[in-house]
């Protein structure tokens, strides 16, 4: 099995890039996804937030109020720590457990924050970026209906592309339209294909 970690930032192409993967017979792993897994019912994670960010957090039948969850933990970089501290383990560990009951070819691990998952890497074959530059990932956001105050909040808490480039083995330039991004794909998988997905491991 051949893992790709997949990052960018917000409006970056990332996306595109997963679903046209998956389209050539990739498996998605999403790690939003995985995200929202650790946080659900009955998990570890839900009873540790609830004793370091309030009891009140969780309702009767164990679900957890997210939203006020957010609006309690990002209230400033101590408290977004404390929660990081307490999902990041839960997520790493539920992706090991994914990739090691993965029954395909290539997986693509879709990361949204590469730097708070940094010792994951070893976990993959490569690591891949879509980058594009700013103005034109805002331009997309705000078409796609984001806020651009929502923007601004969000690219403040995500890697720099400098970062992403420098721990990237391959980067995949969204400076374009969307028929060169996936053009770019095609010729990754190609190669790949062609030497019979052989990875680091």
């Amino acid at each position: 099995m051949y893992t790709l970690f997949l990052a960018g930032g917000c409006a970056s192409g990332k996306s595109t890039v997963a679903e046209h993967l998956a389209s050539k017979g990739a498996k998605r792993c999403d790690l939003d996804r995985l995200s929202r897994v650790v946080l659900a019912p009955g998990e570890p994670c839900v009873s540790k937030i609830a004793r370091v960010f309030g009891a009140d957090l969780v309702d009767s039948s164990g679900v957890l109020n997210r939203h006020l969850l957010a609006e309690r933990a990002f209230a400033n970089a101590a408290t977004t720590q404390q929660l990081e501290n307490i999902e990041i383990p839960a997520i790493e560990q539920k992706l090991q457990d994914y990739l090691a009951h993965a029954d395909a070819t290539v997986v693509v691990v879709e990361i949204p924050l590469l730097d708070r998952v940094e010792n994951l890497i070893p976990e993959a074959d490569e690591v891949a970026v879509v980058v594009a530059p700013m103005d034109l990932r805002r331009k997309r956001a705000i078409v796609r209906g984001m806020d651009e105050k929502d923007f601004e909040r969000r690219i403040a808490q995500q890697p720099s592309r400098e970062y992403l480039e420098a721990h990237a083995d391959t980067v995949f330039d969204n400076n374009g339209t969307r028929e060169n991004l996936l053009h770019q794909v095609d010729s990754w998988w190609a190669k790949h294909e062609a030497e019979g997905w052989r990875g680091k491991r």
